[in-house]
């Protein structure tokens, strides 16, 4: 039986490093299925959700974590947001800007995922309940997404860090989908990073272990190895989608009172799809009059 989706986060305090570890393969299974997205869209949006299943490992309260890659691939755009829902399980929500990207298998017998995204940028912004967002931008290294991750927490935060992310899929849907992300603590010595990649590398596919039923659990101890740890987060992950009507009224606002009234004599209804979970709004001509009237 698959495992649920879970987030686990710990700390091997004496081996100098936190370690957050992610099933995710239902979430990834149903933004495929709500997006549609072809086998390597398919790879690319779950790696990038389920890097925000692991940044997200660090939130408290109303805040949010967001991640955006904008590349010259075929892809064009990714994003995935992250944030705490009321029941205190991690929501989130992804989508690319064209679904329906599928590429040869590469060199190695995986996604093409790089190909996809091309070259280009990711950011990483995070809303806090006060302040303003932080924002990081850096060029992407490889679009693979887990070198791009690790490459923003080592320019951005100065944070050596280990990302591995997987997504396995087949014609039928996604099989396995999960990650790990490990961090240096402030302090450590060069030799907990050497160790942490040497783990790193020595680690079987993480959709391998997942397909063969390991957990959040155990991928924890997969990149860990014998270095104790000392349990932090535990965190219940699925989709969740931010849209609401009044959203969707204020998105349509945006248009201006001229466009709106065109819209309102052109057709009797007017309906706006959600991009991240594709769920339709209908307004009807008279609500967008009216809409057009308040402006």
């Amino acid at each position: 039986m698959p495992m649920p989706d879970l987030l686990l986060g710990a700390t091997a305090q004496e081996a100098g490093f936190t370690v957050v570890a992610a099933i995710a393969t239902d979430l990834v299974a149903e933004v495929q299925e709500r997006h549609d997205l072809w086998p390597t869209a398919a790879a690319a949006v779950g790696r990038l959700a389920i890097g925000a299943v692991l940044f997200g490992a660090s939130l408290k309260g109303s805040e949010r974590i967001s991640l955006h890659i904008a590349g010259d691939g075929p892809l064009q755009s990714l994003t995935a947001d992250g944030w705490l829902l009321d029941d205190g399980s991690l929501g989130v929500r992804a989508y690319a800007r064209d679904p329906h990207v599928d590429l040869p298998i590469d060199s190695r017998g995986k996604f093409d995922v790089g190909g996809a995204v091309g070259t280009g940028s990711l950011q990483v912004t995070k809303s806090y309940e006060v302040g303003q967002p932080y924002l990081g931008v850096v060029p992407l290294q490889t679009g693979e997404i887990a070198e791009d991750l690790a490459s923003y927490l080592a320019q951005s935060e100065q944070i050596p860090s280990v990302v591995a992310l997987g997504v396995l899929a087949n014609p039928s849907g996604v099989i396995a989908a999960g990650g790990v992300l490990a961090q240096v603590l402030p302090g450590a010595d060069e030799r907990a990073v050497a160790a942490l990649e040497a783990r790193a590398l020595a680690m079987p596919a993480i959709t391998k272990l997942i397909a063969e039923g390991a957990g959040a659990h155990e991928l924890l101890h997969a990149l860990g190895g014998d270095a104790e740890l000392s349990a932090h987060r535990s965190l219940d992950v699925r989709f969740a989608c931010l849209c609401t009507p009044q959203k969707v009224e204020a998105m349509l606002a945006g248009l201006g009172a001229d466009e709106l009234r065109k819209m309102a004599g052109s057709r009797e209804e007017t309906e706006a799809i959600c991009e991240f979970c594709k769920k339709p709004y209908v307004f009807t001509s008279g609500e967008i009059l009216a809409l057009a009237a308040r402006l």
